[in-house]
């Protein structure tokens, strides 16, 4: 019988160098396993785009992303600035990993019982209206009142960041709370792009739309279960809608709607697969015969690995550190370098407009999310967590003010002028910070310094949460935890 191998290198490894790898990535391994970690690298990318935006070299910075750049084959080409397939083609990617977590809380989350989504759906539709409405007040006037929609917005790696950094003050259940209010407002916030924020419209780029949606749903009703096979029909669903005048991140949602959210093995399926594929390679293994008869039951124990979760589970898993760590923060680096030195502090605009976004982020969120769960419990349609008093629901309004990537995203879409969104990138900079400093030192003082141990069992830190808190507070477990 085969024996297992005696060294623990891959074979043809040069012991040196594979050290000396070993010591380079092991670190950044590390820290990348921290929840907190995609948020730092996020604030990293604003930080030197808004210090190169600012400095001797901030004429580069302006340049750099007008490159053009081509993709095509053969005689058929498309030609676009960077900043366009930046904001327009790898953000897709971004908004079709909101929609495969939304298509997966609708199904087996937060949002698939109407009773344990009542309270995260009322604080989130809470958390919108009241910035929207405090932003409006404010600017209730053309062009500047077009920028309602950038206070509604929550950036989940900056807010899941500042939760992180709480540590033990900050129960299970409050975590979960954030993230189906991120994903809430997400939805909210797709939505307002979706209606809102679209120019134009042509009949011919619907129909390109229409057609990828229906080579989706065809791909999925024969029984596809590979995630690259739904890859073209994905890119006519986007030409469609950029032809059509619909934002095309919009067909990064839809995508991720669509794309199955249901596992065809399951857990017990996987076992008894790959009980039965091993049992087969042992024999054949065993019996001598070559490597080439080893490969049907391999291919078993991989169709098996590959089905034991849903095409949505596996894909947002796949996608996750490439938009947490590589597509978010190279838009970060695109959109947050404001040159401060080209910002009137005098024009009219300038005061209604960072007050608008600065307090309808910074005060209007949590005012939204508290004032709406408190009307939700007092109603009796929904209850708060176990472990979960208004203190806690403070401090998520007030991280919920952290809107970041997504409020500087529907800011590129509400101003056309580059003033007003050089100063709405300013105030979404400046709330962002205030916002944290004040989940940060709000929860320090606000939050008891430990959980009971009931609930310090259950951390923050928890790939799965509590399902039932949102109904009984008993603790069960269940959803998965965004940005985990």
């Amino acid at each position: 019988m085969p024996q297992p191998p005696t060294s623990h290198l891959p074979p043809e490894t040069w012991l040196p160098a594979r050290r000396l790898a070993m010591a380079v990535a092991r670190p950044i391994e590390s820290f990348l396993h921290v929840e907190a970690a995609s948020g730092i690298v996020l604030l990293v990318a604003a930080a030197v785009a808004l210090v190169w935006a600012n400095s001797p070299f901030g004429e580069s910075y302006a340049q750099i992303w007008h490159w053009p750049i081509a993709i095509g084959v053969g005689t058929w080409h498309v030609e676009h600035e960077l900043h366009f397939w930046i904001n327009e083609f790898l953000m897709t990617v971004f908004f079709f990993v909101v929609g495969l977590e939304i298509k997966r809380e609708l199904v087996e989350g937060a949002l698939s019982d109407v009773r344990r989504a009542a309270l995260p759906i009322g604080a989130a539709v809470g958390g919108m209206v009241v910035p929207a409405a405090i932003y409006l007040a404010l600017n209730p006037t053309p062009p500047s009142h077009d920028g309602w929609g950038v206070p509604m917005a929550t950036d989940i790696a900056f807010a899941v960041g500042v939760l992180t950094l709480l540590g033990k003050r900050v129960p299970a259940a409050l975590r979960v709370l954030l993230l189906a209010i991120a994903i809430i407002d997400d939805i909210g916030a797709i939505l307002v792009i979706a209606v809102f924020y679209s120019t134009g419209f042509s009949v011919n780029g619907l129909a390109v739309a229409i057609a990828g949606l229906a080579l989706l749903l065809l791909l999925r009703q024969i029984g596809v279960r590979t995630a690259w096979a739904f890859v073209p029909a994905g890119l006519i669903v986007w030409t469609g809608m950029y032809q059509a005048g619909v934002h095309p991140t919009i067909a990064g949602v839809v995508v991720g709607l669509i794309t199955p959210a249901t596992s065809w093995f399951g857990r017990e399926g996987f076992m008894q697969v790959a009980r039965d594929a091993l049992d087969d390679f042992e024999q054949r293994a065993g019996s001598g015969r070559d490597d080439h008869a080893l490969l049907e039951p391999l291919d078993r124990l991989a169709l098996a690995r590959r089905e034991a979760l849903s095409p949505a589970r596996r894909v947002e898993h796949a996608l996750h550190p490439w938009v947490a760590y590589g597509i978010m923060p190279l838009f970060a680096l695109a959109n947050a370098g404001v040159d401060l030195r080209g910002i009137d502090r005098a024009d009219p605009s300038f005061g209604v407009v960072f007050a608008g976004i600065v307090v309808g982020l910074v005060a209007g969120k949590p005012l939204g999310v508290l004032g709406a769960s408190w009307l939700m419990v007092k109603l009796r349609l929904a209850v708060l967590p176990e472990g979960v008093n208004w203190r806690g629901i403070f401090i998520v309004g007030a991280v919920a003010g952290i809107g970041f990537t997504m409020a500087i995203f529907i800011a590129q879409l509400a101003f056309t002028d580059p003033t007003l969104l050089g100063i709405a990138k300013l105030a979404v900079l400046t709330a962002t910070a205030l916002a944290a400093a004040l989940g940060l030192g709000g929860g320090w003082f606000l939050l008891p310094r430990s959980q009971p141990d009931e609930l310090a069992a259950m951390t923050a830190s928890d790939v799965e949460a509590s399902r039932d808190y949102w109904t009984t507070g008993s603790g069960r477990r269940g959803i998965t935890a965004r940005f985990g």
